[in-house]
């Protein structure tokens, strides 16, 4: 709920052409206004001006596609008490570059606008590691790998494919439990992965990462899937 003492905020921006009301000082103005982008879910971050805590304040945000003239509102964040607004729907298309602003407003003061620097979600989007699943199979391992869901979607209304924009190499790791000991397993484009030459009567785990080689980049490793070999 907006708090009752930065409704006079919320006027001055539909009202602010018939009235004589002044910008607030640069400390009112949001800071670090900037995309995070996981997956390609896009979201807006910022921080607070430093006259006012963050509870003290509203925001208004817009976003455009560069060489756009006219800005568009975001109606779930005009008027938001938070310091984030999801911004993945309006900036859908990962090769296309996007602009994000955000205004702060409150006890009758508002801000100047501040702008993000351009934003093009396939250089920055950072990926989550792929999800892995085992499965023993007498004293090897079959090793499915998934790479993150994205918001995208394909002509048929799927969910798109990681690999649909990025060139990805899947590596995967075993982890001897017995002598801990850690090697590399496999790398390569394929998703499923079998794994020979495991020592009897010890106790495996399986961690995966993807690498984007065009950007020489990788994620962070899974979450460890672990088994026993009889």
């Amino acid at each position: 709920m907006m708090p009752k003492h930065c409704l006079l905020g919320l006027l001055i921006i539909l009202l602010s052409s018939a009235t004589e009301i002044q910008p607030a000082r640069v400390s009112l103005t949001p800071q670090k206004v900037r995309f995070q982008s996981r997956n390609f879910h896009n979201i807006l971050h910022w921080q607070a001006g430093s006259s006012l805590p963050s509870n003290n304040s509203i925001y208004f945000v817009q976003y455009k596609m560069y060489g756009q003239s006219q800005w568009e509102d975001k109606v779930d964040c005009w008027g938001t008490t938070a310091l984030l607004c999801d911004l993945t729907n309006e900036t859908l298309d990962p090769y296309e570059l996007y602009y994000g602003r955000v205004m702060t407003a409150c006890a009758g003061r508002h801000s100047a606008w501040t702008r993000t620097p351009r934003f093009t979600p396939w250089w920055e989007t950072k990926l989550d590691p792929p999800v892995v699943t085992i499965t023993r199979v007498n004293a090897s391992l079959r090793v499915l790998l998934r790479p993150p869901e994205l918001p995208n979607r394909n002509q048929s209304g799927k969910n798109a494919s990681m690999e649909t924009y990025y060139g990805l190499v899947y590596r995967v790791f075993t982890i001897n439990n017995s002598l801990e000991k850690e090697q590399k397993a496999y790398e390569g484009t394929q998703r499923a992965v079998e794994i020979e030459g495991l020592i009897p009567h010890s106790s495996y785990c399986v961690v995966a990462e993807m690498y984007q080689p065009m950007f020489d980049r990788r994620s962070p490793r899974s979450k460890e899937r672990c088994v026993h070999i009889p």
